[in-house]
């Protein structure tokens, strides 16, 4: 790796854990640079802004929840649709167990700082969320073009409503500081899930 990619990797690195323990507002640009131990000099070298910087950290969470959480649990076609969906339930589960209820979503954390003071941040936090509500529509209708689940089912409207439930479980965890709230969601979309499955036999 070059110097040159080194120093900024350093840079978003050191930016990006700030940011993610203390906000995007409340992280000033002497403390990446005393993070980092990177020069004012440096910085803008690779930067034009603490701005630029902060669209690129959102493009690398945007990134690796897409590579990295989405798209294996969603595009791989090694399970059926809704048990697809029961994996990534219990995937947002073990992570937030792992992480010990601490941390919460850096998705959900910046949408929440910066969606009524900076335009451009909001429209690029939408869009991942827009990406995880579509995976699971897609899913969905899969599901309801397999004849597991029921033809009643508005697959737009529940993606919304498992990306709303999930992400309102995560910020309860966090405060709350207990994996059974995350527990409990998981398992009231489940229940739900199960209310629009086509069982053997049954009419959709």
């Amino acid at each position: 790796m070059s110097t040159t990619a080194t120093t900024r990797e350093v840079v978003i690195r050191a930016a990006t854990r700030l940011i993610c323990v203390h906000g995007y507002n409340n992280t000033s640009l002497d403390d990446i640079l005393r993070e980092s131990g990177v020069g004012k000099g440096n910085f803008y070298h690779y930067f034009k802004s603490k701005e630029a910087l902060g669209f690129e950290i959102i493009d690398r969470i945007i990134q690796k929840f897409s590579e990295e959480v989405l798209d294996p649990a969603f595009l791989s076609s090694d399970l059926p649709p809704l048990e697809r969906i029961e994996r990534f339930l219990d995937q947002v589960v073990a992570s937030q167990r792992q992480s010990g209820c601490i941390g919460g979503c850096p998705m959900g954390n910046l949408a929440m700082e910066l969606s009524d003071v900076h335009e451009g941040f909001r429209q690029r936090l939408a869009q991942v969320f827009q990406l995880w509500r579509k995976r699971i529509e897609e899913t969905l209708s899969e599901a309801k073009s397999q004849g597991a689940l029921s033809e009643k089912v508005n697959s737009e409207c529940l993606s919304r409503f498992v990306v709303a439930s999930l992400e309102g479980a995560i910020l309860l965890t966090k405060v709350k500081k207990e994996i059974g709230v995350m527990e409990q969601c998981a398992q009231e979309l489940r229940s739900h899930l199960d209310h629009y499955r086509v069982s053997a036999g049954l009419p959709a």
